[in-house]
C-alpha cells in the first residue's frame, strides 16, 4: 500500500520532537582524534526505533566503536533512494550555553541541544516519517535505504568512507541520495526562499610545516621557522579570491535578482548574497574559494628559536575551480613551507532538474505555496562526498520553515544550537509528501 499524510491516515510528525530530543541526549561528540564516546549507543537506539516498526537494520563498524546503521525498507519499483544522516556531533562547552547542550530541553518553542540542527533534526524527521508510515503500512513509491553514519564531523573517514570501501553492498542499487543541509528557508524581501543543496565545495584541510635551525633567541636567525611559517600563513589568510559563480549559484542568484529587480552577474553577486542578511555568512563563502588559517604551533620557550613550526588551514574550493585553487595555493605557500593534506575531498555539483527535484519542490510548495525553491552550493561538506564515489547523485533536503529573524547559519557548530519545534513538524510533513512523490 502506498499512502501519504494527505490521506490523514497517520501523523508523520507525531514523534519528531521526542525522537530528536532523545537523540540529542545521547552524547556522540566527535573530537576528531578518536577520543569521543563514539556512535554505538545512538546507533543501537536508532536500530531499536526501526525494529519496533518491523524494519530490520544492520550495525556496521569499519572502525571499532564508530557505528553505522543501515536498513532497507519498501517494496516499490525503481532504484532504491538513499536517505542518510549522521549521528555524531561537534564538541560543546556546557558553560557557554544557556541550557546544557545534551539536555534536549524545549524552551520558548525551540528544542535546544548539540545536534539540533546538525543534524539530529533530520535524523528525527526520517525516523518519525518512516515509523509512522511503517505502522500504517504506507510504503513509499520506491524502496529506500536508511543510513545513519559515524564520523561525518571529521570528514566521514571512519563512517561513510568505510561503507563505500568495505560494504558498498549495503547501498546496492542506489543512484540518488537525500541528506542534510538543504530545504531550510531564508526570508528575502518578505518571501521565503527554500535552499536545496545541489553542490558542495571541495575540502582541503592542510598542515603547513616550516623548518629551520634551532638556537638561542638572542642571536640572529635568518632561517627562523616561525617567521617562514607566519609569512606563508599571512599570505594565505589575506588572499582575496575572485568571485566565481557555479551553476547552482547562478540559478539561486538569478531568483534573488528577480526579487531585487536586477540581473545577477559576478559583479553584483556579493550584493545579492547580502539580501540573505545573516545567511550571507554562509552564502558569501560559496561564490569564492576560501582559505582560513585555524591552528598554529611552535616552540617551547621564549628564548629558544624552534626548529619547526606548524599551522593548519581549512581550505574550501568551488567545484570546477580546483586547478585555480591549488595552483594559487602553491604560490601562496612558497618554497620554504611544506604542505600536507589532513583531508582532501573533491567538490561536487549536480544539475537542478529531474523527478527528484520536482518531488522536493512540489512537497515544499504544498506546505508553503507562496515560497520560492532554488538550489544552492554549500560551504561545508557532508557524507555526499563519499556516496558520490559510488556514482550516487546527491541532494541536501532537510526541510525547515524558519522564522525570518532567526540567524540559522550561526547555529551550525555554534553555542545555543536549537531548532523550532514547529519547524521539525513542518519538515516531517514535507518529507512525508516527498516520499509519496519521489
Amino acid at each position: 500500500m502506498t499512502g501519504c499524510s494527505e490521506d490523514h491516515a497517520y501523523d508523520p510528525a507525531a514523534e519528531v520532537v521526542d525522537i530528536c530530543r532523545d537523540l540529542i541526549r545521547v552524547d556522540t561528540t566527535n573530537y576528531g582524534d578518536g577520543s569521543g564516546p563514539g556512535e554505538r549507543k545512538a546507533a543501537e537506539h536508532v536500530a531499536t526505533l526501526l525494529d519496533e516498526v518491523g524494519i530490520e537494520s544492520e550495525l556496521f563498524e569499519g572502525v571499532e566503536g564508530r557505528t553505522n546503521v543501515v536498513a532497507r525498507w519498501g517494496s516499490g519499483s525503481g532504484d532504491p533512494l538513499l536517505l542518510h544522516g549522521h549521528l555524531d556531533v561537534v564538541p560543546a562547552q556546557a558553560d557557554d550555553w544557556k541550557v546544557h547542550p545534551f539536555s534536549g530541553e524545549v524552551q520558548d518553542g525551540y528544542l535546544w541541544g548539540r545536534g539540533a540542527v546538525d543534524m539530529k533534526d533530520f535524523d528525527a524527521m526520517l525516523l518519525s516519517v518512516v515509523r509512522a508510515r511503517a505502522r500504517a503500512a504506507a510504503e513509499p513509491r520506491r524502496p529506500v535505504v536508511l543510513c545513519f553514519t559515524a564520523d561525518e564531523e571529521a570528514g566521514g573517514h571512519q563512517g561513510a568512507e568505510q561503507i563505500v570501501r568495505k560494504r558498498p553492498d549495503l547501498l546496492e542499487g542506489c543512484t540518488e541520495a537525500i541528506g542534510e543541509v538543504g530545504g531550510f528557508s531564508a526570508t528575502v524581501r518578505g518571501r521565503r526562499v527554500y535552499l536545496i543543496e545541489a553542490a558542495e565545495k571541495g575540502m582541503a584541510w592542510m598542515r603547513l610545516t616550516a623548518t629551520g635551525n634551532a638556537g638561542h633567541g638572542s642571536m640572529r636567525h635568518p632561517d627562523n621557522a616561525v617567521t617562514a611559517l607566519a609569512t606563508a600563513v599571512a599570505r594565505i589568510g589575506a588572499h582575496e579570491w575572485p568571485v566565481r559563480l557555479t551553476p547552482s549559484m547562478k540559478v539561486l542568484l538569478s531568483a534573488i535578482g528577480e526579487l531585487a529587480g536586477v540581473e545577477a552577474t559576478p559583479e553584483n553577486a556579493e550584493e545579492l548574497v547580502g539580501e540573505f542578511g545573516s545567511g550571507a555568512r554562509m552564502l558569501g563563502a560559496v561564490i569564492k574559494n576560501t582559505t582560513n588559517p585555524t591552528m598554529l604551533s611552535a616552540g617551547y620557550k621564549v628564548n629558544v628559536v624552534p626548529a619547526e613550526a606548524t599551522a593548519h588551514v581549512d581550505g574550501r574550493f568551488l567545484p570546477g575551480y580546483e586547478d585555480e585553487f591549488f595552483d594559487t595555493l602553491a604560490e601562496l605557500v612558497g618554497d620554504r613551507v611544506r604542505l600536507d593534506y589532513v583531508s582532501k575531498q573533491h567538490g561536487l555539483e549536480t544539475t537542478f532538474d529531474g523527478d527528484l527535484v520536482d518531488a522536493m519542490t512540489a512537497s515544499l510548495l504544498a506546505e508553503d505555496p507562496d515560497a520560492i525553491v532554488a538550489p544552492y552550493l554549500m560551504s561545508g561538506g557532508t557524507d555526499a562526498k563519499h556516496w558520490h564515489k559510488l556514482g550516487i547523485r546527491c541532494f541536501g533536503f532537510a526541510p525547515l520553515r524558519l522564522p525570518a529573524n532567526l540567524d540559522f547559519t550561526a547555529l551550525f557548530h555554534g553555542v545555543d544550537e536549537r531548532v523550532p519545534t514547529d519547524a521539525l513538524r513542518f519538515g516531517s510533513r514535507v518529507f512525508d509528501r516527498f516520499l509519496a512523490r519521489a
